[in-house]
C-alpha cells in the first residue's frame, strides 16, 4: 500500500502531465508537385518550416502516396496539379488537393485547421509578390493582429493539464483506499469486534475516513510543489480557498468510498465497482474533452459529477487567481454533494450490537 499512496501519484503526475496533451505535432507530410515550378516549390517550403510538419517525400504519382498512407507512412498529402503557378499567374485561381488521415478525427480537424492556415498565408503573400501589378494603384495593407493571451502567456499545454491531473491523482487515491477500507475489516474478521464495541456508526465512519482525508491534503501539498517547481505552472490565487475547498471536496470522494465499501464483501469488489464510476467522472469531467462539445444530456449528468468542479476551481483558482466568491456555485454543490454521500455512509453501514 505504501507505494501506492505515495510513489504511484508522483509518478503519474510527472508522466501524465508531459503524455496528456491535445496539441498535434510531428505530422508525417508528403507531396505530389505536378507542376515543379518557383510557386508550387514555395508552397511545399512552407510546409516544411512549419513546427508541426515532418516533410517526409515527394512521390511520383496519387497511387503510391495512397498506399504510403495506407502503410501508415504518411499523414497528409498534398497534391499540387500541372500548370498551378500558370494558373495562379493567369486566372487568379487554381486549386490544390489535400488528403488527410482521418482514423483520429480529432487529430485530423486539428491537421486540416493548421493545413488552411498555411496555404492562406501562402495566397496572400503569392498574390502580393507574383499576381499583383507593380504598377497598381492598389496597396496591400497588412492587417496586423496582437493576441493578448490571458492566464496562459506562453501557451504550454503542460499549465492547463496539470491541475486536473493533479484532480485526478487525489481523486483516485482517496477514492480506491476508502472503498477498500472497511472491506479489508470483513475480510480480515475483525469488522464483527468492531460491531459489537458500543462506538456509534458515524463515530466509526469518522474514524475511518479522518486518515484517508489527511493522506489527500498530504496528495495535494506534494502535487502542487511537483506543478510548480517542475512544471512552472503558476499558483496565482490563495493556497487557503485551495486547500478549503479541496477538504469539502474529499469529503464527498471519501463518503462515495465508504459507501461503497459498505456494499462489497471483497476488495476486488469495492476496486471494480470504484474504478467503473471513475472512469464515467473522469471522461465526463472536462479534463479531457470540453463538456460544451457533449451532448445536452450529458451535459445535463455532469451536473452531478464531483469531479467536474473540482477542476474548474483547480484551474480557476491557479491559473486566474479567482477567489471564494467565484467558486461559490462549484462549492455549494460540493457541499450538498458531501452532505449526502457521507450522510448515506453512515446510513449503510449496518452495525449490529
Amino acid at each position: 500500500m505504501l507505494p501506492i499512496i505515495f510513489v504511484l501519484p508522483l509518478i503519474q503526475l510527472l508522466i501524465l502531465s508531459n503524455a496528456a496533451t491535445f496539441e498535434v505535432k510531428n505530422i508525417k507530410f508528403s507531396y505530389i508537385d505536378n507542376d515543379h515550378t518557383s510557386l508550387s516549390r514555395a508552397l511545399i517550403e512552407k510546409f516544411n518550416a512549419s513546427t508541426y510538419f515532418n516533410v517526409h517525400t515527394d512521390f511520383p504519382s496519387n497511387k503510391t502516396a495512397n498506399s504510403a498512407m495506407l502503410k501508415g507512412k504518411t499523414d497528409v498529402i498534398l497534391e499540387i496539379p500541372s500548370n498551378f503557378e500558370r494558373n495562379l499567374l493567369k486566372d487568379k485561381l487554381t486549386d490544390v488537393a489535400i488528403t488527410i488521415n482521418a482514423i483520429d478525427g480529432a487529430t485530423a480537424g486539428v491537421t486540416n485547421v493548421y493545413i488552411n492556415q498555411i496555404i492562406k498565408t501562402f495566397n496572400k503573400n503569392a498574390r502580393i509578390a507574383f499576381i499583383q501589378p507593380s504598377n497598381s494603384i492598389i496597396n496591400y495593407q497588412n492587417i496586423t493582429s496582437i493576441p493578448s493571451f490571458w492566464y496562459n502567456k506562453t501557451l504550454n499545454y503542460k499549465t492547463f493539464m496539470v491541475p486536473g491531473i493533479l484532480v485526478l491523482l487525489v481523486t483516485m487515491i482517496t477514492l480506491f483506499l476508502s472503498g477498500m477500507n472497511i472491506v479489508r475489516e470483513k475480510e480480515i474478521g475483525t469488522l464483527e469486534q468492531i460491531n459489537v464495541t458500543p462506538i456509534k456508526k458515524h463515530q466509526f465512519i469518522i474514524g475511518k475516513l479522518f486518515p484517508f482525508w489527511l493522506l489527500g491534503l498530504a496528495l495535494l501539498s506534494v502535487g502542487l510543489i511537483i506543478a510548480k517547481l517542475i512544471f512552472n505552472v503558476p499558483i496565482l490565487g490563495s493556497l487557503v480557498l485551495m486547500y478549503f475547498y479541496t477538504s469539502v471536496y474529499i469529503l464527498v470522494v471519501l463518503g462515495m468510498g465508504l459507501f461503497i465499501s459498505n456494499f462489497t464483501d471483497t476488495q476486488q469488489q469495492a476496486m471494480f465497482i470504484a474504478w467503473f464510476f471513475m472512469v464515467i467522472f473522469i471522461l465526463m469531467s472536462g479534463l479531457f474533452t470540453p463538456i460544451e462539445s457533449m451532448p445536452e444530456w450529458a451535459q445535463f449528468l455532469t451536473e452531478f459529477n464531483p469531479i467536474k468542479y473540482f477542476v474548474e476551481v483547480m484551474r480557476m483558482v491557479m491559473l486566474k487567481g479567482a477567489g471564494i466568491t467565484d467558486i461559490i456555485p462549484q462549492l455549494t454543490k460540493t457541499i450538498v454533494y458531501a452532505v449526502v454521500m457521507n450522510g448515506l455512509a453512515v446510513w449503510s453501514y449496518k452495525k449490529t450490537n
